[in-house]
């Protein structure tokens, strides 16, 4: 079954079961700075597992693209994908642990026909928080599946949230499937054997974290599932590689047209005498190629699209990109040689059907790629400058010189063992690890200090700021431009940024002009009301909403008053005199085009 059929047998399941069908929300999240990109299908949907009413229903489903970059050193395996496409289903306040279960199985063994003989599952074992989850265990049983191949775990496995430090979270209940054709099944499950392949997840949101670390029953309980699109997708074409599949492997092809090489152990005689291990690492950095070009082909073609940068998401974009250039390289291109653009072409190829927004963008993506290549190729030639100086005043290049090239220029480790081969030298492998590894536990520090808080633990603060982003979008159209739209937002508990359309810098009298008109509003202590509506309705009665942003057929539109309607998912406050006084930090520049001012409340 291709990928394709996968998905719409998967959408038209839970229809059948009551579920509306909702379109993929961005890559890049809305107004919540607790993760950079989305990495799940719930990530858009916290807002509704916590009370709000969602428009379209308690019963939802969809296709939702990802990006995870915690897996990002297991990528080049067969299973591990920064990009990836999650199946999802969700109940807000409606069926809960039996039919969810129900529901899985039956897609898995009577659509999907997988043979009960070969799946495993796992459940919460219980901690101080919260106990066993024996309601999922249970409903296994009753299903038919054996007491072998029922696992209990801890935390660590089956448990998810909250996705701040504080709200809705819960146990969950993971299933597997047994990959290998030629390997017997064993009659009992090891949740620490990798032939095992997680495909599913139900996940039950039964608890709110609270600031005290204490877990109180939530009065909602709601379920949200991810099934795997390209782990499924291979089991179901008889493949244990992902990359094997229609989501990989024409990009596959176009690496080995540009390499000259081949994708397997046995094509390429030239290379027979360098042993088996040549071809497995031939194949990881082949999959490492196609992962980040996908991946950055995607976070380019977003509807909240971002640029290569060197920090939060254009970092990681910038990441990608030239880790690709560096394989690349490691398999025989010169860097003159490399051209990353027939790579993201077939990418744009693949997609472009379910994610029309690829083709459009097509221009955008292919001079980001050129751009980036360019300023990677400079930086390379300086790094080559740099190990000419490392190398001429010693004998050894110590660790920290190692990875100074890794960090500052670009080298991955083996280009610098290649050319200090050259010219006789050695390279201290441990001490490289020890400063990569230091690099790690630093940059994860930093990651937890720097993302705390958002939107999806609905704080005061952060909501009171939503509401004044609502203001500051319609006060630039009434003050600066009427024809300004939203072009992205972030909230923390501290400030609002809001990033819109303009040509140039806003000088220091519309910056206060827009300050005032937002006061003035604030003073007067409109009520702000929520109404559902259809969103054709919502367009034409003069809502605003984001621009390139999708939504569904029916939406939630939120009005200040007479002077702001908007459609959005909310949080807000009720009155806008609760909101204080607003004042603009810093307006600055975020891309060609657009301009972004950061604000606050006081």
């Amino acid at each position: 079954m291709k990928a394709k059929e996968l998905k719409k047998k998967y959408l038209e399941f839970f229809q059948s079961k009551g579920h509306a069908i909702i379109d993929s929300a961005s890559l890049i999240p809305e107004h919540d700075p607790t993760v950079l990109f989305t990495t799940a299908g719930m990530h858009p949907l916290v807002p509704f597992i916590t009370g709000q009413k969602h428009p379209l229903g308690k019963r939802l489903t969809d296709v939702q693209k990802c990006l995870r970059t915690g897996d990002i050193d297991e990528v080049g395996d067969t299973t591990h994908h920064t990009y990836f496409e999650m199946l999802g289903n969700w109940s807000f306040g409606d069926y809960f642990k039996e039919e969810a279960i129900e529901m899985s199985f039956e897609f898995l063994t009577k659509v999907l026909k997988l043979p009960l003989d070969r799946l495993a599952f796992t459940c919460f074992a219980g901690d101080d928080n919260a106990p066993q989850d024996k309601e999922s265990y249970k409903k296994w049983l009753s299903l038919g599946v054996p007491k072998e191949r029922i696992v209990f775990l801890g935390k660590e496995d089956n448990w998810w949230g909250p996705a701040s430090e504080t709200g809705p979270c819960g146990p969950d209940t993971e299933m597997f499937y047994w990959g290998p054709e030629d390997i017997p099944v064993p009659k009992k499950f090891d949740a620490e054997d990798e032939h095992w392949i997680e495909i599913w997840n139900d996940v039950f949101m039964q608890y709110d974290k609270q600031k005290n670390g204490k877990y109180i029953p939530l009065k909602q309980k709601s379920v949200d599932t991810g099934l795997g699109l390209e782990r499924v997708a291979a089991i179901l074409q008889g493949y244990n590689d992902n990359y094997r599949t229609e989501l990989f492997w024409p990009l596959i092809q176009k690496i080995e047209k540009l390499t000259k090489l081949k994708y397997g152990p046995k094509s390429d005689q030239e290379h027979k005498d360098k042993g088996e291990q040549c071809w497995v690492d031939t194949r990881i950095m082949m999959r490492i190629i196609a992962d980040h070009i996908k991946a950055s082909v995607f976070i380019l073609g977003d509807e909240r699209g971002v640029v290569p940068s060197n920090v939060d998401q254009g970092y990681i974009l910038r990441r990608f990109i030239r880790r690709a250039i560096r394989n690349l390289r490691s398999l025989g291109l010169e860097i003159d040689q490399i051209d990353l653009s027939d790579l993201a072409k077939q990418v744009i190829k693949m997609y472009k059907e379910d994610y029309p927004l690829l083709e459009e963008k097509k221009k955008f993506i292919l001079d980001e790629f050129k751009k980036e290549e360019e300023k990677f190729k400079r930086t390379l030639d300086k790094g080559l400058r740099e190990f000419e100086k490392i190398s001429a005043k010693s004998k050894e290049i110590s660790g920290k010189d190692a990875f100074l090239l890794f960090q500052s220029y670009g080298f991955p480790l083996e280009m610098t063992q290649e050319l200090a081969g050259e010219k006789d030298l050695m390279v201290d492998v441990t001490g490289f690890q020890k400063e990569y590894e230091h690099h790690q536990k630093l940059s994860r520090v930093g990651a937890e200090k720097k993302f705390k808080g958002g939107l999806s633990d609905a704080s005061e603060a952060t909501t009171k700021l939503h509401t004044a982003t609502h203001l500051l979008n319609e006060t630039l159209r009434r003050v600066v431009s009427k024809d300004i739209k939203q072009r992205g937002s972030n909230i923390t508990a501290e400030r609002l940024r809001f990033d819109f359309n303009f040509d140039c810098k806003l000088t220091s009298e519309e910056k206060q002009a827009v300050e005032d008109e937002i006061n003035k509003v604030i003073s007067q202590g409109l009520e702000i009301k929520r109404e559902e509506m259809l969103l054709k309705d919502a367009l034409s009665s003069g809502a605003q909403s984001e621009f390139g942003a999708k939504y569904p057929e029916k939406v939630s539109v939120y009005s200040i008053g007479d002077y702001s309607k908007e459609i959005c998912m909310g949080p807000h406050v009720k009155n806008t005199k609760e909101l204080g006084k607003f004042k603009i930090k810093k307006e600055q520049s975020s891309a060609a085009g657009v301009r972004r001012i950061k604000g606050i409340l006081i």
